[in-house]
């Protein structure tokens, strides 16, 4: 079992997994793999009978795989869960983890392109056998377009200015790397100055290469149908974008947040929210990960199939 924590430091680990309640023959999944550090306690906490799938598109994962005969790693975006767990024979589970931050792996990763820090082809993407690059979208998208994902995604007011400046940039030369892409940001960024602005440009790029936000909605929907009732869903989220689609799902039962009531105007949703109060992670893990900083766990039991 690799107990290296290099690949990135789980975070919330005791909580998330608490929130699975794990018991020792039942089946759970862990649609996050990344480093194995929540697979590696869920294991910890199963019997022999146990099964845990992990669910992880990056190749870089698999050297994280446990050497355990209760695990089965899938090498596939989560958004086919419902379909993967058919393959193996497992129709329903009775939890689902879910750790929906970007890995230190990949942000300390300088040929991925995911950060700013780090000079590199400006690619972001989780799989890296997909078509689809940060440059391509950076270089291909029209100006409408660029705007759209800045503002969506990226939540910058902004938008629509930084998207006619990459349009204008790129008109000289094609932008493929982080620093090329850098340059033609700095009419209206400053590196240092203006470093939380600049992340949200890459998360809104990084989420429109790996079209983040349909997955997570087709993961949260394949979830109702996989679980069993009193199955556990806990996710943790990193940006607001995702924490309101979870928020939402685990309330009502889709993303929208659409209250469906019955005649006695009673909620009819598939999910009950265990933690009223999101829990965060404490100033200790803060410290020792900073990258903790924004995240969110919500925990959810599915009451009704």
């Amino acid at each position: 079992m690799c107990e290296d924590t290099k690949y990135h430091i789980p975070v919330l680990l005791k909580p998330a997994v608490d929130g699975l309640n794990v018991r020792p023959d039942a089946s759970y999944v862990d649609v996050t793999f990344g480093g194995g550090g929540h697979s590696r306690e869920i294991l910890a906490r199963m019997g022999e009978r146990g099964r845990l799938f992990g669910f992880d598109q990056d190749l870089d994962a698999m050297q994280n795989v446990p050497n355990d005969d209760r695990f089965v790693f899938v090498r596939s975006n989560f958004r086919y869960l419902e379909n993967f767990l058919r393959y193996h024979g497992q129709e329903k589970v009775d939890g689902i983890l879910a750790d929906l931050g970007v890995s230190s792996h990949h942000f300390d990763d300088r040929e991925r392109g995911f950060s700013f820090r780090f000079d590199g082809l400006l690619d972001m993407r989780m799989n890296q056998k997909a078509d689809c690059t940060a440059s391509d979208i950076v270089n291909t998208y029209d100006e409408e377009q660029l705007a759209d994902v800045l503002y969506l995604y990226g939540e910058l007011k902004n938008a629509r200015r930084l998207s006619k400046l990459i349009v204008n940039a790129r008109q000289g030369r094609k932008i493929t790397t982080v620093s090329q892409f850098l340059d033609c940001l700095q009419p209206i960024f400053n590196l240092e100055r203006d470093k939380k602005d600049l992340a949200r440009v890459f998360q809104a790029l990084r989420i429109e290469v790996n079209h983040e936000m349909d997955a997570l909605k087709e993961m949260l929907e394949a979830s109702s149908r996989v679980l069993r009732t009193g199955g556990r869903l806990s996710i943790i989220t990193y940006h607001s974008l995702e924490d309101r689609m979870v928020k939402n799902f685990m309330k009502t039962g889709n993303i929208e947040g659409r209250v469906n009531q019955d005649f006695y105007g009673r909620i009819i949703a598939p999910f009950k929210p265990l933690n009223g109060k999101v829990l965060v992670p404490s100033e200790e893990e803060i410290s020792e990960n900073p990258r903790s900083r924004s995240a969110k766990l919500r925990v959810a039991e599915r009451i009704q199939e």
